[in-house]
């Protein structure tokens, strides 16, 4: 999880072939309104992402419920979000690419093919609940580093089964 720029699909990505499991980006599942919303530079409310969420909730239970691994990339930003995201999902674990304005301003600017318009990262920040319990990673190392840490946590504090 992490503001737009951040590196969620690029470490997420990484890091689920690195465990041989599943990956998906939750930006494929917005519903066409949420997407032109967010091209125009309009944030989305709670309103629009309570389907939403919900239909990624609806598919990790999925995985779950077969035994797959998956790893998601979300942004997740608010702890209402996290807790809708992953509810009855006992052993998931959750993972903040954690990253200063000045880094990841830069990486928005330059992303080309996204529909998430790179003048919503100042209401990205100001929608942001830092999450408690959380993997906490810095974005300002390179994938290949964050996915190292990130298997580092896992190994150390294995999700509970």
């Amino acid at each position: 999880m992490g503001v737009a720029g951040a590196g969620k699909t690029t470490v997420g990505s990484r890091l689920a072939a690195s465990l041989g499991c599943e990956f998906v980006d939750a930006d494929d599942y917005h519903p066409p309104a949420s997407v032109q919303k967010l091209r125009a530079g309009e944030p989305l409310g709670d309103d629009d992402r309570r389907p939403w969420l919900a239909r990624l909730n609806g598919l990790l239970q999925d995985r779950a419920q077969r035994d797959a691994g998956v790893v998601l990339a979300c942004s997740a930003l608010k702890a209402s979000y996290r807790e809708a995201l992953l509810r009855g999902l006992a052993d998931a674990r959750l993972v903040y690419l954690r990253g200063s304005k000045a880094v990841i301003a830069p990486r928005l600017a330059e992303r080309g093919g996204h529909f998430m318009n790179p003048a919503l990262l100042d209401s990205q920040f100001a929608t942001l609940e830092e999450p408690r319990d959380a993997i906490v990673v810095d974005v300002d190392e390179t994938p290949e580093a964050l996915v190292g840490a990130i298997r580092a946590e896992l190994a150390q504090h294995p999700p509970a089964r």
